[in-house]
């Protein structure tokens, strides 16, 4: 059947493509960063800003968290919030929510206020983490939701004495000042609540128990909590160094993807404390420093958008920097053209680099990354070839009728990394999870490819309307709401632009109420109705006002007929 020598594919038979199987660790994600911490104590898990800790360091931090959880009257079962991001309290506040056996529910911390507020309702959490610069975000919408406990931790707070001294004087100057009589508890004197706490702070919990709560959009681009379970975390955890068997303990991963996201928390964070890699966290990127920290650091791997790759080739401080360190380099959350993919590996290349980027595919419903190309064995235009034990059908959308090799259809996924349920949303749930003849429950994922006689799977699109800018999912029925609700606007509709660094970003037609200008003043207007309930990087960037909107035989607004007329304006551009 296969003309290709799968031994390039360590996860594959080398006779029949049919992938190993597997045996997953039955504990949770705190047993199974402690089993590392046990074995490789006085190695490094993580370097924050020049600040090193030990795996031995780092779980005495997680024990002081838990302890001072269980001291507020966190329970089994309950959801925290946590609001971070990539520094030393969301990882130590990551764990012991685990530990205790509550659900840590994963948030932006740079989302809107409105955002936060749902967020926070929908997981009906009572305890919530964020950074000082953030308060005033929790502050405004607390009376609408049911939070009892809200944490402040402070960046200062874990930088070392030379690199704190700057932060204050730039960074830190910054941040507004929290009042002295605010209702909340700062960071050092919650971890002082625990010290009273010696005992029945460790809760037992199953692999299958809910761990983490992520969010996306499910099937209909509406907002959903992804409720992902102990044996999602710890079997992406597996997969990830069966799938990259050169990764060896002590190496390092760049964690420039957020932790709130299933890529940074999964693949950057979670995979690498789990085998006792050595996370570089990075808590606000930057090209600039982002090509900093590879250099300085030796960097093994990265992990990355390509929106970050395309910044990396940008950055004149690369120019003649040695990257012979570097053990693998992979792409997700977004399409890799052909054309950037070939200016990456020139540009690898050129640097000593021994490999090429590698792209992949996965879904917040299945953690993340869950397909990848083989370390050498590339083929044009595809995403790789599915995990260990996780299995890709090419289905007529909406049904499970399979598609032959090569015929585009939509994309469903089995596997030990498939979510539990949309929280407390047992119809997207049974509509997005389904049990096959096969016995397999099997992820509608909405997304169209096609997949070879050989297994390699070819991402075509996305069946479910969505946007996806610098990696951020952004969903267009939710902003065009928004925008539809300021009283001067009769309608709109939302589409992503192509854009040389973020790949799309959001454009937004707006139809005005008659009389209504169609002028600057009016845009800001809207724009400020948006930033109150619109993420940062789901933001509009561009606003054009029309006097009215393409339809549909069926009277919808013909959106596909914007992005022609787009595309049609960018291709012109370029001639």
């Amino acid at each position: 059947m296969s003309t290709i020598d799968f031994e390039n594919v360590p996860w594959k038979s080398s006779t029949d493509g049919i992938p190993l199987h597997i045996d997953y660790p039955q504990v949770t994600m705190f047993q199974k960063v402690k089993e590392i911490a046990e074995t490789y104590p006085n190695y490094v898990a993580f370097d924050f800003m020049g600040k090193k800790t030990t795996y031995r360091q780092m779980m005495t931090h997680i024990v002081e968290c838990a302890k001072s959880l269980k001291s507020l009257g966190v329970r089994e079962g309950d959801r925290v919030t946590i609001a971070l991001p990539n520094c030393p309290q969301g990882i130590y506040m990551f764990y012991a929510v685990n530990l205790i056996g509550a659900v840590s529910n994963m948030v932006h911390p740079l989302s809107a206020e409105k955002e936060i507020e749902f967020y926070l309702n929908a997981s009906g959490s009572v305890t919530a983490i964020t950074l000082d610069q953030f308060y005033s975000k929790f502050e405004k919408i607390r009376g609408n939701t049911k939070l009892v406990n809200v944490i402040i931790a402070s960046i200062k707070d874990e930088l070392s004495k030379p690199i704190k001294a700057g932060y204050m004087l730039t960074e830190g100057r910054k941040i507004e000042k929290i009042p002295a009589n605010a209702p909340v508890i700062m960071w050092k004197r919650f971890i002082r609540l625990g010290k009273d706490v010696f005992y029945n702070y460790e809760v037992e919990r199953k692999a299958d128990d809910p761990a983490t709560i992520l969010y996306s959009g499910g099937t209909t681009g509406t907002t959903k909590g992804i409720v992902l379970t102990n044996r999602n975390f710890n079997a992406l955890a597996v997969q990830i160094v069966t799938t990259n068997p050169m990764f060896k303990p002590g190496d390092k991963m760049l964690a420039a993807m957020p932790i709130f996201h299933g890529f940074g928390l999964g693949v950057c964070i979670h995979s690498m404390l789990a085998n006792g890699g050595r996370c570089v966290l990075v808590p606000r990127f930057t090209a600039k420093s982002y090509g900093k920290l590879i250099i300085k650091s030796k960097i093994n791997f990265l992990a990355g958008v390509p929106t970050l790759y395309e910044a990396l080739l940008r950055l004149p401080q690369m120019e003649g920097k040695d990257m012979s360190y570097i053990k693998g380099i992979f792409s997700g959350g977004d399409s890799l053209s052909i054309e950037l993919k070939k200016k990456l590996d020139k540009f690898l290349a050129e640097h000593n680099c021994p490999v090429q980027i590698r792209e992949g595919y996965g879904a917040t419903e299945t953690v993340t990354a869950c397909c990848l190309t083989p370390p050498s064995l590339y083929r044009e235009g595809s995403i790789g070839v599915p995990f260990p034990d996780t299995y890709f059908r090419i289905v007529r959308p909406g049904t499970d009728v399979d598609m032959g090799f090569n015929e585009e259809g939509e994309i469903i996924i089995s596997g030990p990394t498939v979510m539990k349920e949309y929280m407390d949303n047992p119809e997207e749930t049974a509509q997005t999870l389904r049990k096959g003849a096969d016995g397999l429950t099997w992820v509608y994922t909405g997304d169209l490819g096609t997949m070879d006689e050989d297994g390699f799977i070819y991402f075509k699109g996305r069946a479910k309307r969505m946007i996806i800018t610098a990696g951020y999912n952004v969903y267009p029925a939710q902003i065009e709401n928004i925008i539809d609700g300021f009283p001067e606007v009769q309608m709109s509709c939302v589409i992503g632009v192509p854009d040389p660094y973020r790949m799309h970003i959001v454009k937004a037609f707006v139809v005005p109420k008659p009389g209504v200008p169609k002028n600057d003043e009016t845009k800001e207007k809207i724009l400020e109705q948006c930033r109150v309930h619109i993420a940062k990087y789901a933001m509009p960037r561009v606003i054009e006002f029309r006097d009215e909107l393409p339809k549909t035989l069926v009277g919808k607004v013909a959106y596909r007929k914007l992005e022609e007329e787009e595309a049609a304006k960018n291709a012109g551009s370029k001639q």
